[in-house]
């Protein structure tokens, strides 16, 4: 778990640095390795922490732009990586659908930037990033210099189309050309930095495309297919993919896949992958969706590829919760168009299986299309050592002690671990306290001004004077965030204050369980394995966060200097106090329909069945849920027995 956390803190902020302030502190190459890794190990223990990335639909919004909502939501796609596993889920697919192959379309993986395009009266009104799913970033006047995105179509009703930004290879070459210009290092950051430069002229300068391959929102019409979509972006003079095949049998799919990687080093974009999607939009619905992804949809990611290169030194780096990680230091090496020099090693037991010394060649291999991963060794020299690991953190120079296969720093004060742990507290998701960086937090630190995350709130604007970078302005917008986030909630509070497995999703629900902090303090465990996926790990790291007395200690202070927080106000109606299922595809409500109309009547809407679940609503081809329900017998209704309920 400690593994986990580590490497969902790891990415999330690599996604910050790459999305939000367009400043990539790592190559794609090492974020994909970490990102497997992490899906390796979600799937090993069963776990998925609350804030994990695959989860996540996509990245934060920038604040530079206007923050809009889309109509639609637009969600991420699961993967494969093998074809083994794509023929598992096909399988899937068909066991579902009465033992018959549903007609699919394989498409190309276009590798770019999502872009949302919102039509009203047949004319673009809005042009925005994916952000977060629910809503991004509005770049209307970026994308109006796209010369293939229509500034007007013949549809009139409202209509949102989604699409992705590309930068052709050509152009690309021609760009770095240029006499002057910072030469882009490949074209995914190309039309990244160009869609998101708050300078329309730089996206001109680009010469992007758009592709557009789904309609994400109509009003005034209905699509009985995905072909019947793509004809009609077609129609209305989008740009659409160049590859487009309507298959009905295992074998084709597998074909196509392998047509496509053919020509993929031919092609003067970037794919990383195909996409394979249910024909039928009615048996889409009835597929449904995940928090993430769509079920009757998936990308097919293509094989890594690899190179060799001089592994000079490892370095040690403290985590959030003391865990000294090992960091290959390598010969600079170019990985597909990205220079790859650093990869993350797991733990001193790999680095010994696999045999890695220090001077020695090693495999490094391009997961997913992104990330770095040293595979093993490709040959010793006369100068190759073994790695060693420290004795003492490299940071505070306390004892380290082994657990299992990592290493931890003893000492509980250690400065890095701490700076780590502050930053994850002010970070959006937590409490958003803006202007605080992990830099200026360790230089607050360091001069003494703040020891733990409850001190940020006795700040004053003398502290920060002086430091670097921090003018007048920027002193009082920091202040400002930090009294704004004075008002906060309770699950936010949760979240941030580092209780361990213990994410967004985790913090909602205690929320809504307990209301208070003061009885989320005093949760049993009893209480708590009766939350929906709570298990013994979850409940008893909550109990032991609570009986620290430091960790209280800090929580008061918060509380003492002015942090407020709301009670979650339950909603009362004829479902309160039920936590309740869905399952199948209703007759009437789509699913998104059905959970507002539960929590409007005071239920709570759960993801899986558990005994904790009071009521199951059950519509065609209810699966596993519904046979797991009649089991533990939980009460089971149609749609119909919902309405007569809440009627009543």
């Amino acid at each position: 778990m400690d593994r986990m956390h580590e490497l969902v803190e790891k990415l999330n902020e690599y996604a910050y640095q790459y999305y939000t302030l367009d400043n990539p502190t790592v190559s794609d190459v090492e974020y994909d390795r970490l990102y497997d890794e992490l899906l390796a190990l979600e799937k090993q223990t069963g776990v998925v922490l609350d804030n994990s990335p695959t989860k996540r639909v996509g990245d934060v919004v920038l604040k530079k732009f206007q923050t809009v909502k889309h109509l639609g939501r637009l969600y991420s796609l699961d993967k494969c990586q093998t074809k083994e596993a794509m023929i598992a889920w096909l399988d899937k697919l068909i066991a579902a659908n009465r033992n018959k192959m549903p007609l699919c379309s394989l498409e190309y993986k276009f590798d770019g930037l999502t872009i949302n395009l919102l039509y009203e009266n047949g004319k673009l009104v809005r042009a925005a990033t994916r952000g977060n799913g629910i809503e991004g970033e509005d770049v209307t006047e970026q994308v109006k210099t796209i010369r293939c995105v229509p500034l007007s179509i013949e549809y009139k009703d409202t209509v949102e189309v989604q699409g992705e930004g590309i930068m052709l290879l050509s152009e690309l070459k021609k760009y770095n050309e240029r006499e002057g210009v910072t030469p882009i290092k490949n074209a995914r950051n190309g039309v990244a930095g160009a869609i998101r430069n708050l300078d329309p002229k730089v996206t001109a300068e680009k010469k992007l495309e758009v592709i557009c391959y789904n309609v994400n929102y109509i009003e005034g019409k209905e699509f009985k297919t995905g072909e019947e979509m793509i004809s009609f972006l077609k129609e209305q003079k989008f740009k659409t993919s160049p590859f487009y095949r309507l298959i009905d049998n295992k074998d084709d799919i597998i074909k196509g896949l392998d047509d496509i990687l053919s020509v993929r080093p031919n092609l003067d974009f970037l794919i990383d992958g195909a996409v394979i999607k249910i024909n039928d939009t009615a048996l889409r619905d009835s597929y449904g969706f995940t928090e993430k992804f769509p079920k009757w949809a998936i990308a097919f990611k293509f094989p890594a590829e690899e190179v060799t290169t001089t592994l000079r030194d490892v370095l040690w780096q403290v985590s959030r919760t003391g865990k000294l990680n090992p960091i290959a230091v390598l010969d600079p090496v170019d990985l597909a168009g990205v220079t790859v020099s650093r990869a993350t090693l797991s733990n001193i037991s790999e680095i010994k299986r696999k045999d890695i010394k220090i001077n020695s060649r090693v495999f490094i291999r391009r997961s997913n299309d992104v990330i770095p991963e040293i595979t093993g060794i490709a040959e010793h020299t006369e100068n190759s050592i073994d790695v060693i690991p420290p004795s003492v953190c490299p940071a505070c120079g306390s004892p380290v002690e082994v657990q299992g296969v990592f290493i931890k720093c003893t000492n509980k004060e250690c400065a890095p671990a701490i700076i780590s742990q502050m930053s994850h507290f002010v970070s959006r998701e937590a409490m958003d306290i803006e202007g605080l960086s992990e830099k200026t937090l360790e230089l607050l630190y360091e001069e003494g001004k703040i020891q733990s995350y409850a001190d940020i709130y006795a700040l004053k604007e003398e502290d920060l004077e002086g430091l670097d970078s921090f003018k007048e302005k920027k002193i009082s917008n920091v202040i400002k965030a930090i009294d704004d986030s004075r008002q906060t909630t309770l699950d936010k509070v949760l979240f941030a204050i580092g209780i361990p497995n213990i994410g967004k999703k985790a913090a909602k629900q205690l929320a809504y369980r307990f209301k208070t902090l003061d009885a989320a303090r005093k949760a049993t465990k009893e209480d708590l394995l009766a939350l929906d996926d709570f298990g013994e790990i979850m409940a008893d790291g909550y109990i032991a966060f609570w009986q620290n007395e430091k960790n209280n200690e800090k929580v008061d202070r918060l509380l003492a200097l002015g942090v407020q927080i709301e009670e979650k106000q339950e909603v009362e109606g004829v479902l309160t106090g039920k936590v309740v299922v869905l399952t199948g595809s209703l007759p009437t409500l789509k699913r998104s329909q059905a959970k507002e109309l539960i929590e409007q009547n005071g239920g709570q809407c759960a993801d899986s069945i558990s005994k904790a679940v009071n009521l199951v609503v059950a519509g065609e081809d209810a699966g596993s849920k519904l046979q797991k329900a009649q089991k533990l017998g939980i009460e089971i209704i149609d749609e119909a027995t919902l309405f007569s309920i809440i009627n009543k």
